[in-house]
């Protein structure tokens, strides 16, 4: 029995010490999942390293709400973000715009500090607002060391250094740049205006200045895609400040610097002596920053070239737009930001005695849209319901206006008949010939709601009037918008390369129109010999290819301009998504051209309807730029 009591003792103190032993198992186990989870918790909260943001601000209240609502929209904590803004020599009202952002997001942010002088309002020698004097680059260059020193001094991970003006449209930037485990790397940002500018350099000259070299183009271009080496990167990059070689960075010049002094060379070449490459990426969309003015550019034309950014972000960010869509979609274009008041620009008629914007009642989504750009550029326009060709009726037609389409018209392409939208369209159009007419204006604005403006709109139209006014003041119509169907047969307006007499051209998506070129249009009275507006248009200044639709017109003396780049393009071409006419003759428009690099207007000889002047120069330019590449030099 003894044996036995042994045994069953063993038996009993092994069961114990193996329960207990699984038990131990389990509990580690147990411990170190709830460990592993909440290590994994602590490394999504903490893993992510601070972020040291530096702004300078000059002037930038009409970009602040959007650069500020972008920026706050990016997929980072906030906590791990600290804000740093200097603002001087403003003559807007950024610093106002600043505060009030601050007192809305304070709270959000890691930190925010906000470094103001409001006592200057410019840099000596500065001819206008754009203009970069000596002591304005060195102003920069120790307020970026500054930014630099301050970053280091809170003991950040990274330093963020971007400009006011840069619009960051990807809200995941900051990873994909941190991801890439760089000291220096740069997001590549898309010009708000043309084709090729961007915020680094494909090449740098001895000297230290710009070099063009074909692969800047490529990744411009993005022909390529990747992470690029570069001799220079502005306007926004990350550094990484835990790397050693950072400490090497600098925008103070070495001794013996001999070079420009200019705050994004001196950085590079310093750089580049420290043996710390410069990187862009570009294999995502980034943003938009504007393109560089000329020294003579004020602040309005600054302005200007922003108003024009935002409004083709938001037509790119809505390339469905038709029937029964809406224009204005959450979280696409330029957003702003919701702690910053929303003002409304100023409006004025541009100079004229009024602008009409004619659109169909039942097109409310290109209603919405238009009335959006006037707010934008400030333009105040008066929505002309179109007459909808839809709804007209023979005995409105042929009782009440007594409308006779001319003898023999059949559409040039088609081999049909007008149809009711080209006439509601030429009805439209003659209502506000009698309407200017009849309320006493001198010079009127016609827009369709099918158009796009082009960059400077506002400062290029106010050129056109005043060497119009010189050139040609008895001028009656001029087109802002149409299809050159004949450009090899147009001439410059002498003495100037903002005009050119027309030819034979379709369309009417803008034009100017004189007192006097009403009077002529109306006096023939075209409702008895219908035919399209834009085909009646060319008949009137004898320029229409078709002398039997002539005929009946009599005097066809209509004084026609051209402006020369166009100011005003369609929104969608045929053969493109979403193309829409609704005077249903969209078959006359067989292609998308590049209307600016097409046959150029000549220079000689004269017309024999342009008025002789022997003092106005002969040496007018022949030359033309393609509207995707003009950038300053077109001001």
């Amino acid at each position: 029995m003894a044996v036995k009591e042994s045994t069953c003792l063993s038996s009993y103190t092994n069961f114990v010490f193996l329960r207990s032993f699984l038990l131990c198992i389990s509990l580690f186990c147990y411990i170190s999942q709830a460990y592993d989870v909440d290590n994994a918790q602590n490394d999504e909260e903490y893993s992510l390293p601070t972020v040291f943001t530096a702004i300078l601000v000059r002037n930038k209240a009409h970009a602040l709400p959007s650069f500020f609502g972008l920026f706050e929209k990016l997929n980072y904590p906030k906590e791990k973000i600290a804000i740093w803004i200097k603002s001087d020599h403003n003559i807007d009202n950024s610093t106002e715009i600043i505060k009030e952002w601050m007192t809305g997001v304070e709270d959000l942010y890691h930190s925010i500090e906000f470094i103001y002088d409001d006592k200057q309002m410019g840099f000596e020698n500065e001819i206008a607002s754009c203009h970069w004097t000596d002591g304005r680059f060195q102003h920069i260059i120790n307020e970026r060391e500054r930014a630099i020193h301050a970053a280091r001094r809170m003991w950040a991970d990274y330093l963020l250094m971007l400009d006011a003006d840069v619009m960051i449209e990807n809200h995941n930037m900051l990873q994909i740049l941190l991801e890439q485990k760089k000291t220096i790397i740069a997001p590549m940002m898309n010009p708000g205006v043309g084709e090729s500018y961007s915020n680094f350099w494909g090449g740098m000259d001895e000297d230290g200045y710009y070099q063009r070299v074909p692969d800047y183009f490529k990744i411009v271009e993005r022909e390529v895609t990747g992470v690029f080496i570069v001799p220079m990167v502005h306007t926004i990059y990350l550094m990484n400040l835990k790397h050693k070689q950072s400490e090497k960075l600098t925008y103070i010049a070495s001794l013996g610097y001999d070079k420009a002094e200019d705050d994004i060379i001196i950085f590079a070449i310093n750089a580049q002596e420290a043996g710390v490459p410069l990187y862009v990426i570009n294999t995502e969309h980034f943003g938009q920053i504007p393109i560089p003015l000329e020294e003579h550019h004020s602040l309005s034309v600054e302005q200007e070239q922003f108003m024009y950014m935002r409004i083709e972000t938001i037509d790119k960010a809505n390339p469905e737009m038709g029937p029964g869509v809406d224009y204005f979609v959450d979280g696409r274009g330029f957003i702003q930001s919701p702690f910053i008041s929303q003002s409304l620009i100023p409006k004025d008629r541009l100079g004229f005695d009024k602008i009409y914007m004619i659109n169909l009642e039942r097109r409310s989504e290109r209603r919405k849209r238009m009335l959006h750009v006037f707010d934008v550029f400030g333009i105040e326009a008066e929505w002309i319901p179109a007459v909808d060709g839809k709804k007209l009726n023979d005995t409105y037609l042929y009782a009440d206006l007594g409308i006779e389409v001319v003898p023999g018209f059949t559409d040039p392409y088609g081999g049909r008949p007008m149809t009711m939208g080209e006439i509601g369209c030429f009805l439209s159009h003659y209502f506000i010939w009698k309407d200017m007419l009849k309320k006493g204006y001198s010079e009127i604005i016609v827009f369709e709601d099918d158009l796009r403006f082009e960059p400077y709109f506002r400062s290029k139209l106010t050129r056109i009037m005043r060497v119009v006014g010189k050139k040609q003041p008895d001028w009656d119509l001029i087109y802002l918008g149409r299809k050159r169907l004949n450009r090899k047969d147009e001439y410059y307006l002498q003495g100037t390369d903002l005009l050119v007499w027309p030819s034979y051209s379709y369309w009417t998506l803008s034009y100017l129109l004189s007192r006097r070129g009403a009077e002529k249009l109306l006096a023939q009275k075209p409702l008895q010999k219908l035919l399209p507006v834009d085909e009646y248009l060319p008949v009137m200044f004898d320029k229409h290819p078709e002398d039997s639709w002539k005929e009946p017109f009599e005097p066809r003396d209509l004084v026609a301009l051209s402006a020369e780049p166009l100011l005003i393009y369609p929104t969608h071409y045929l053969g493109e998504p979403h193309y829409i006419s609704d005077t249903e003759w969209s078959d006359l428009i067989t292609e998308k051209t590049n209307h600016n690099s097409a046959e150029e207007p000549q220079k000689s000889p004269r017309p024999e309807n342009e008025p002789k002047d022997e003092n106005i120069p002969k040496d007018a330019k022949g030359y033309q730029l393609n509207p995707s590449s003009r950038q300053s030099d077109e001001l």
